[in-house]
């Protein structure tokens, strides 16, 4: 069973950064892919980033260039670096993890929340103008 707790939300002014981290209760590197995901009041649940286990990561278009996903030397941490932030970016974000699908010599997953098994739950982004 994998669990994971989001930390790091809070408010901030449109331009100005935060970093969410996600606590992995297990050793997930070799076995599982990770993946946030944020939902904004009265929106569907939104795919923001993936990495894979071999470290490659994918973004969502509106985010690419100013949000990082990474993950610490132990592999018990993946965060999410989110620059110039906008106030469009403002919503509750989620880690997520699963196991995946084996290609091309790593776990790799896509950008559908069905996709994923594990969730944590969540860490409010706020953005104001």
């Amino acid at each position: 069973q994998v669990q994971l707790v989001e930390s790091g939300g809070g408010s901030v002014q449109s331009g100005g950064s935060l970093r969410l981290s996600c606590a992995i209760s297990t050793y997930a590197s070799s076995n599982y892919c990770m993946g946030w995901f944020r939902q904004a009041p009265g929106k569907e649940r939104e795919w923001v980033g993936t990495m894979d286990s071999d470290g490659q990561t994918r973004y969502q278009d509106s985010v690419k260039g100013r949000f990082t996903i990474s993950q610490d030397s132990t592999k018990r941490r993946l965060d999410l670096q989110m620059n110039s932030l906008k106030p469009e970016d403002t919503a509750m974000y989620y880690c997520a993890a699963d196991a995946g699908r084996w290609r091309a010599g790593a776990v790799r997953c896509g950008s559908h929340g069905a996709e994923f098994a594990y969730w944590g739950q969540g860490t409010q982004v706020t953005v104001s103008e």
